[in-house]
């Protein structure tokens, strides 16, 4: 029995070179997916962009974060959105935040590629009813739903768990030390992706790869004792 959850490994760097770069780095460790944070690059061309996904040629999730979710990306709304939306022929997913505005999601969701509609709160953990609120909201608009929480207690994080086993094509993660082990957990209720650190850590809480890699194969392991 094999885990069908996918391990994403965000790449932030300010260059396309040195994007590459950490790119092999992290297919060399073993990344399923790679999601370019494109927020990161200090001056975002999109040709480069687009060179960029084509040389890595491997899985790939583009991200342009807005800079209230912990994004960096500095232009305006709609030159984030149209970056995002160049890449959508070349991408595998395309992140895109739920308070961007429905018509910019729908763009994005018109295109064909696989959306993942995300909401991040770096300071706490809703109530379950007001999380679920959210990821029903996400698969309305898009093909997966992802919620990232900052946790108070270890009550936050089995919130947050109860979430995935309640919906399907979801990616529900508690961030920070408390809430890491619910990484590795994900791939008990199949969520599709869960995500480590390579060269970049991008949010708290993050295990590296390595790790990350040998939690899943002991639990495969003992499963299958």
């Amino acid at each position: 029995m094999y885990s069908q959850t996918k391990i994403a490994i965000p790449i932030f760097q300010e260059k396309c070179g040195e994007v590459i770069e950490v790119a092999r780095d992290c297919i060399d460790k073993g990344a399923d997916i790679l999601e370019f944070r494109i927020d990161a690059l200090k001056n975002p061309d999109i040709s480069e962009i687009r060179n960029t996904i084509e040389e890595i040629n491997f899985p790939m999730i583009a991200t342009n974060r807005i800079s209230t979710e912990g994004g960096s990306f500095k232009g305006t709304e709609e030159e984030r959105i149209n970056i995002l939306y160049e890449c959508c022929d070349l991408a595998d997913y395309v992140d895109i935040e739920l308070q961007s505005d429905d018509e910019y999601i729908a763009k994005i969701h018109e295109t064909g590629v696989k959306t993942i509609v995300s909401y991040h709160d770096f300071e706490k953990t809703p109530d379950l009813n007001e999380i679920m609120y959210i990821v029903e909201k996400e698969h309305e608009m898009g093909d997966i739903a992802k919620v990232a929480f900052m946790p108070q207690d270890l009550e936050d994080t089995l919130t947050v768990l109860a979430v995935l086993s309640h919906c399907e094509n979801t990616i529900a993660i508690s961030m920070g030390d408390l809430g890491s082990y619910t990484r590795v957990m994900a791939s008990k209720f199949d969520s599709p992706i869960t995500f480590a650190a390579g060269t970049d850590v991008t949010a708290p809480g993050q295990i590296d790869i390595e790790t990350m890699k040998a939690l899943l194969n002991m639990d495969l392991n003992i499963m299958e004792e």
